[in-house]
């Protein structure tokens, strides 16, 4: 459910360093730069592990950008209480890159009790569409919550969410 209240800096500074330390975002070298309510924006600087056989990202990775920036765009005005788990993903490759940072810009364009969905375009270092997406994602109360997350890094709690 959609939340009007003031999201907590001191909540989202924890949080986003929690999951840019994930195994996930270590393993590809991801880092949530920002996200506040209904955008979020990730960036990847681009090395070896993320190039195809022919030298350029593979798509998968563009996929991961895509997937991630499109939660963090959500997160921030949904009830505390409520998880996520990604529907689906439908990503479109528009160009090949092979060096240089590649950062992915999130909206989210419908939130929903049951429903998110959210856009996201990656670019990279000169500004040029890499690749665009979206993502619908489920919103699942009182399941797969930052709850959960915190349990699996090893950490109690957060600061509150939102802000009175």
């Amino acid at each position: 459910m959609e939340s009007k209240k003031k999201i907590n800096p001191e909540h989202i500074s924890k949080l986003v360093d929690i999951a840019n330390n994930s195994p996930y975002f270590t393993l590809l070298g991801m880092k949530i730069t920002e996200t506040g309510a209904g955008y979020a924006k990730v960036e990847m600087d681009i090395e070896n592990r993320h190039l195809n056989p022919f030298g350029t990202v593979h798509g998968g990775a563009n996929a991961s950008l895509i997937d991630t920036v499109t939660y963090w765009a959500a997160y921030c005005d949904m009830d505390e209480d409520a998880g996520f788990t990604t529907l689906d993903v439908s990503v479109t490759n528009l160009a090949m890159a092979k060096e240089g940072r590649l950062t992915a810009v999130a909206t989210a364009i419908k939130q929903g009790r049951s429903i998110c969905l959210c856009e996201a375009v990656v670019k990279d270092q000169n500004d040029r569409i890499i690749a665009h997406g979206t993502s619908k994602l489920l919103v699942l109360k009182g399941r797969q919550t930052i709850a959960d997350a915190l349990k699996v890094a090893g950490y109690d709690s957060l600061p509150e969410k939102y802000l009175d």
